[in-house]
């Protein structure tokens, strides 16, 4: 299996013979931005997949914000072609959860924990929280999970 790097490293490639000048272009930033975090600081690093996929969510949402931007300036163009970039990197992005799925996934751990004994209070967010985000990781807004995590341990302790 490939890694998302290698994934656009071989994009690249495929762009140039497609002469798709925007997502060639898009990829290449994104790949630069990639190496610009591996290399900065006093060691070089070499990102994983789950720190690629971060980075690419953030480029996503910059784009989006900018685009945002640029339709609020009047410039509908730039905002389009924001917003292009946005969708192309979207597409090396894990497919999004439904807040159903995130309701499944913390009832499951909350049920875990409680069946082990653990009386859950507001004190024990952090207990819940790290299973919670290892099994979302990347595919669901962060501040949501937490949201959603509240609420279910506020009703079981009520």
């Amino acid at each position: 299996m490939t890694t998302l790097k290698e994934r656009l490293h071989a994009d690249v490639v495929s762009h140039m013979k497609d002469r798709n000048k925007v997502a060639l272009t898009t990829v290449r930033n994104v790949l630069g931005e990639i190496e610009t975090r591996e290399k900065s600081g006093k060691t070089p690093v070499v990102l994983d997949d789950a720190q690629v996929t971060s980075l690419l969510q953030k480029e996503a949402a910059k784009r989006r914000d900018t685009a945002r931007i640029y339709a609020e300036a009047g410039e509908p163009e730039r905002a389009a072609a924001e917003i292009a970039e946005a969708e192309i990197i979207e597409t090396y992005l894990p497919k999004a959860l439904t807040a159903a799925e995130v309701e499944a996934i913390v009832d499951a751990v909350i049920g875990e924990l409680t069946a082990g004994g653990t009386e859950l209070t507001m004190r024990q967010l952090g207990a819940v929280m790290k299973p919670v985000t290892a099994k979302v990781a990347g595919r669901f807004d962060g501040k949501a999970v937490s949201e959603i995590v509240r609420s279910r341990i506020a009703q079981t302790s009520a």
